[in-house]
C-alpha cells in the first residue's frame, strides 16, 4: 500500500486578519506548514496554529519565507546564501519555540513562494536553506519542488527530502510551477485537480501546459490553504486517494 502526505499551508493571518479556513482543513491533511512572520502570521497566530494542528494529530512544519509581509513572500528579492541562512533560522527557531511549549515536535521545513521556487533552481540558495535546516535539527523533512535541484542538495547534506507535487498548479515542461502571472497557473476545478494528482501519484509523471509529460516522484502533496474552497479540494483529494489505496500519512523523521 502506497504512503503519501498530504500538505497545506497554514496560519497566513496576523493581527485581526484572518486567511483560510485551517480548522477545517486539519480535518483533512497530514501535515501543516506553519507561516513564520515573514509573509504572514504572528505570535499570536502561530501558536495557536500549532496548539490547533497538535490537536488534529497533523506534523508541524515551519514555512519560512523571504522578508515580505506586503507581497506575501511571492515577489523574487535579490538575497545573498547568507542572508537566506540567517532568515531561516530565525523563522524555524521562531516556530520551534512555539512547538517546544507546546509539547509537540517540529517535524519539517518548508520554504514558501519566492523563496521556494528560487531555491528550486539556485544550488547556493537551497544549501543555504538545508544548512540552516541540518544546523537546527538534521532530523527535520525539508519539503522541497519534486525534480528540483533542493532535493539533491538536502540529500547531500545528510537531510531526508520529501518531493512535493502541487494538487492546485499547473506545470512547466522543465517541472517548475507555472508562474502565477501566467494564465492556467492556479487549477480552480476539482475534477482537473483530482485527474493531475491521480496521474502524479500512480503513473509517476505531469502533463505540463504544453502537453508534454514530465517525470515527478511525489512523496507530499501541497494544496494551498489561500486557495478559493481550500476545505473541499482538500476532502474530496483525501477520499479520491484513499478510495485509489493508498494511505495519507505524514514523512517519518530521519532516524539519529
Amino acid at each position: 500500500m502506497r504512503e503519501l502526505d498530504l500538505n497545506c499551508d497554514m496560519g497566513e493571518g496576523f493581527g485581526a486578519w484572518r486567511l483560510g479556513d485551517d480548522a477545517t482543513l486539519l480535518a483533512h491533511v497530514s501535515s501543516a506548514n506553519i507561516a513564520c512572520g515573514f509573509h504572514a502570521g504572528d505570535p499570536r497566530t502561530m501558536a495557536a496554529t500549532v496548539k490547533l494542528a497538535a490537536a488534529h494529530g497533523v506534523a508541524i512544519g515551519a514555512h519560512p519565507s523571504l522578508p515580505d509581509l506586503q507581497g506575501f513572500g511571492r515577489r523574487e528579492m535579490a538575497i545573498s546564501p547568507a542572508e537566506a541562512y540567517d532568515i531561516t533560522v530565525y523563522q524555524i527557531g521562531a516556530l520551534k519555540g512555539f512547538t517546544a511549549a507546546a509539547g509537540v515536535p517540529l517535524a519539517h521545513v518548508k520554504a514558501h513562494g519566492a523563496l521556494y521556487n528560487m531555491a528550486a533552481k539556485d544550488e547556493k540558495l537551497s544549501e543555504a536553506i538545508c544548512r540552516a535546516v541540518r544546523d537546527i535539527d538534521p532530523k527535520l523533512v525539508v519539503y522541497a519542488l519534486a525534480g528540483s535541484v533542493m532535493v539533491d542538495v538536502a540529500r547531500s547534506l545528510g537531510l531526508r527530502a520529501a518531493s512535493e507535487v502541487f494538487a492546485d498548479r499547473s506545470y512547466q515542461d522543465d517541472g517548475s510551477l507555472t508562474p502565477r502571472r501566467l494564465a492556467g497557473a492556479m487549477i480552480t476545478e476539482l475534477d482537473q485537480s483530482i485527474a493531475q494528482v491521480r496521474t502524479m501519484v500512480e503513473e509517476g509523471f505531469v502533463r505540463a501546459l504544453s502537453g508534454k509529460q514530465v517525470p515527478l516522484p511525489a512523496d507530499t502533496l501541497c494544496l494551498h490553504g489561500d486557495q478559493p474552497d481550500a476545505p473541499v479540494f482538500a476532502r474530496a483529494l483525501r477520499a479520491a486517494l484513499e478510495a485509489a489505496g493508498i494511505t495519507i500519512r505524514a514523512p517519518r523523521p530521519k532516524e539519529s
